[in-house]
């Protein structure tokens, strides 16, 4: 009698064991699902927020090239006796406009690699925060900064690109410690497309801004959007899912099963490992290249269509921002994919890597070959836009290739990467205006060849050095836990994963 009671208690322990196990598993399936409600989702919530943050960085960089355009125009202006006479707010020379133009870079290209340090020190959050919101307080000053003297705004444009220099590398300490392995493509897309959304809505914005309020109020809209921005970013996100104290505990094991509890991690860099790396050399080939026509298409791509086709942006405006669009629209849809694809064993991460960054790179080849030797504009103008939309695919391999090698230190190998990809922000336009001298479609050709060979040059480099596993120097200090089916509910899944020890994982 008492071992048939004794079996019916372990068969029913076994079946309330088998449910809480089960709900257990349920309630994280749950957490995992991605849906259109992405409110319900805290690490979601992180990434709209941090397209606005990307919004913000483009917006603040861009509107002084709309802004100069009032700010050196020429006006009538009529004196008290009636006679009419030109005027103009600032009368810098052509030399002196570029000189205010690229400063920006000047200041953007010393701060890839400290923001991608802090960001892993002190947390991204923080260091994404500041120096978004840092540029935005700046930006209100630049009115005053300009009526001082052009050493003045020079000066300021320099401590803005600074400032702007610590975003994109930081960004990589957020997703290390919030986006699970099988949405890091995604999640660093959607945000990444916040820039291009940045330029899309920035440009004409500033343009309407300065015809109507003046070219002051270019700055002070701009900078008031991006402090805003900033308050709300401090109080809604936080460093990870451990300290936000409004996810739910089904998401936060959800992320923390996939990634690990890193945020009470030291985190010490093994530099010589980093930069003698093929992977991470692999992802340098592939920002510099991608960074090179990025450049060329915006600072360009006007003048190109003016020159050669006489195609008249002040009347079809909106074909400017055409590309950009499309390149916000596939950015999620090939961050989705990549996903999908690695989640359902299709392909390694290697494979999706490779795959996504080489075919955006012969695509935009393809069809600037075409735009290069078309003569009939609207045909040119759809090949462009292709051209630029569909490099969305690239985005979605290089920029989360980092978080595939080494999570912890995918912050530096960013700024690393970057630190490389600023050289063709300075050096692609003024080799363009070297060679377009006489504005000649010939001419143009050799910058469409030239920007296809670097494209082909950083294909080929990608994907014979590509990686796409966690490497060894890597392993030491990143451990992924193997969490219990069923926690207990005093538990947290970091002590789980202490109790359980940790595994090395690869993925290739």
């Amino acid at each position: 009698m008492k071992e048939n009671q004794t079996g019916e208690m372990q068969r029913s322990s076994t079946q309330l064991v088998t449910s809480q196990s089960t709900d257990s598993v349920n309630r994280e399936d749950a957490a995992g699902s991605v849906t259109w409600k992405f409110w319900q989702s805290r690490r979601y919530i992180v990434v709209l927020m941090a397209f606005f943050g990307f919004f913000n960085v483009y917006g603040l960089r861009v509107n002084l090239s709309v802004a100069i355009v009032a700010m050196t125009e020429k006006f009538n202006v009529t004196l008290e006796n009636g006679t009419v006479i030109e005027d103009q707010h600032f009368d810098w020379n052509s030399k002196q406009q570029g000189l205010i133009l690229s400063s920006f870079f000047y200041g953007y290209i010393w701060t890839q690699l400290l923001g991608g340090w802090l960001g892993s020190k002190i947390g991204g959050h923080y260091v994404f925060g500041a120096g978004i919101g840092t540029t935005a307080f700046l930006t209100l000053l630049t009115p005053l900064a300009a009526k001082a003297d052009i050493a003045v705004m020079v000066a300021i444009r320099v401590i803005e690109g600074i400032f702007e220099g610590v975003t994109y590398p930081c960004i990589h300490a957020i997703w290390a410690r919030w986006a699970p392995v099988y949405e890091r493509s995604r999640m660093s897309s959607i945000a990444y497309a916040g820039s291009y959304a940045g330029t899309v809505v920035a440009m004409p914005l500033s343009g309407l801004l300065a015809q109507y309020w003046g070219w002051e109020s270019v700055f002070y809209v701009s900078g008031a959007i991006g402090c805003i921005w900033c308050l709300a970013w401090l109080l809604i996100v936080k460093a990870s899912p451990r300290e936000d104290p409004y996810i739910s505990e089904e998401e936060k094991r959800y992320i923390q099963n996939s990634i690990g509890d890193m945020s009470k991690e030291k985190i010490s860099h093994p530099w010589k490992a980093i930069v003698t790396s093929t992977g991470v050399w692999a992802i340098v080939a592939a920002n510099f290249a991608e960074t090179w026509g990025a450049y060329t298409y915006l600072t360009q791509l006007p003048t190109f269509l003016r020159d050669t086709l006489n195609f008249d942006l002040g009347s079809t405006g909106f074909l400017a921002a055409m590309p950009y669009v499309m390149m916000i629209c596939l950015m999620a849809f090939s961050g989705y994919a990549a996903d999908r694809l690695q989640e359902k064993k299709l392909m390694s991460t290697r494979q999706v890597r490779r795959t996504f960054i080489c075919l955006g790179f012969v695509i935009q080849i393809a069809f600037l070959m075409l735009t290069a030797h078309l003569n009939n504009p609207k045909i040119a103008v759809a090949c462009i836009i292709l051209a630029v939309g569909l490099s969305a695919f690239t985005m979605s391999g290089f920029l989360a290739n980092p978080l595939d090698l080494a999570p912890n230190h995918a912050s530096v190998i960013l700024g690393f990467s970057n630190t490389m990809g600023t050289i063709p922000g300075i050096v692609s336009p003024m080799l363009t205006g070297y060679i377009v001298t006489d504005k000649t479609k010939e001419q143009w050709r050799i910058v469409f060849y030239i920007t296809s060979a670097v494209f082909a040059t950083g294909c080929i480099l990608y994907w014979i050095m590509a990686k796409g596993e966690l490497q060894p120097w890597a392993q030491q200090t990143h451990k992924l836990p193997q969490i219990e089916s069923q926690p207990t509910k005093e538990e947290d899944s970091n002590d789980v994963a202490t109790k359980n020890g940790s595994v090395d994982v690869k993925r290739d």
